[in-house]
């Protein structure tokens, strides 16, 4: 039994699918049945005609991809036993910690929302740098992969923080693969790609988006054009939620607020996604500045995490908690 279990964990693109020739997984791409989770929705008869194969090839194939993704019911214990495996990450702030329940969690996408100024690039290259501690110092001894789609990744600022922590240097620079997205499509492709990269190096433990909305807000503008901007946006956060809960990765995202001035009541700044990013992120964490150095996080969105809110500190070392 232990057999095909680990068989079906081998299997995490449409490549992996077994007894199925490379013809018929081309014909699969092309008709746009690319990931697992496509195929493992589709119906017989449609991706029968879709691909040009027999009824039967369908069926086997989309009972493959639903074996692969662990799709069937489990019980209430199988899933709190799988929860009790999540691994987390410390943000270098207890107090932090503590609100998020010990750190930023794997198998699950975090977002961090606020101002310019509210500390979210700050935490996202904290991380980087305390992912890579061991285990009892509140790290995974992993990798990360950051990418940057503002610009507002410094090298300078990893130095500080690794130093602080007493880490090589230039140890922890290598573990961080870092990228810079030009626009939407190459954002979504760097994503597609990330596939290849974490099976080939599992000791990537985090993922970074930073930020997540900044380029889909530029090219799509506008109420016209938000119903596309939301499919797409929304099709992007799914792939990172799937990396996150496939290859147990912490997965961050930020997110710009903006200012709602037709909010009267309640509070004026709102994370910029639109619904989309309501529903999808499984932790949604706002971050405010407040005087001097400290900033604020409240747990806006996560259905086990209680609400509340906790200061910590900015400092030139990196996240830290807040002075009384």
């Amino acid at each position: 039994m232990s057999n095909e279990v680990e068989q079906k964990k081998s299997i995490k693109t449409i490549n992996d699918l077994p007894g199925i020739s490379q013809t018929v997984i081309n014909k699969l791409i092309e008709a746009g049945y690319s990931s697992l989770e496509t195929l493992a929705v589709a119906s017989p008869q449609d991706l029968s005609v879709a691909a040009g194969i027999p009824l039967s090839t369908a069926q086997k194939i989309i009972k493959e991809a639903r074996d692969a993704l662990d799709i069937r019911f489990k019980t209430a214990l199988e899933v709190k036993k799988e929860r009790m495996n999540v691994k987390k990450i410390s943000t270098g702030s207890q107090a932090l910690d503590g609100l998020l329940a010990g750190g930023i969690e794997t198998r699950t996408m975090t977002e961090f929302f606020g101002e310019f100024g509210s500390g979210k690039t700050q935490l996202c290259h904290q991380l980087s740098v305390n992912v890579q501690l061991p285990p009892e110092k509140g790290g995974l001894s992993g990798k990360a992969v950051y990418i940057d789609t503002e610009g507002t990744f410094r090298w300078e600022r990893i130095e500080n923080m690794a130093k602080a922590l007493g880490l090589d240097i230039d140890n922890v620079m290598n573990n961080i693969y870092y990228i810079r997205a030009i626009n939407t499509d190459h954002q979504i492709a760097i994503v597609d790609d990330l596939q290849e990269l974490v099976s080939k190096d599992p000791s990537i433990k985090l993922i970074v988006v930073d930020s997540v909305t900044s380029h889909f807000r530029a090219e799509y503008p506008g109420r016209e054009n938000l119903a596309v901007r939301q499919q797409k946006l929304n099709k992007h956060l799914h792939q990172l939620t799937r990396l996150a809960e496939v290859y147990d990765i912490a997965v961050i995202i930020t997110n710009q607020v903006m200012a709602r001035p037709d909010m009267f009541y309640g509070d004026p700044t709102v994370a910029v996604g639109g619904h989309t990013l309501y529903h999808v992120p499984g932790i949604r964490i706002q971050l405010k500045k407040s005087r001097g150095n400290r900033r604020i996080a409240r747990v806006v969105d996560a259905p086990h995490l209680p609400e509340g809110e906790v200061v910590f500190a900015l400092t030139e070392e990196g996240i830290r908690d807040a002075e009384e």
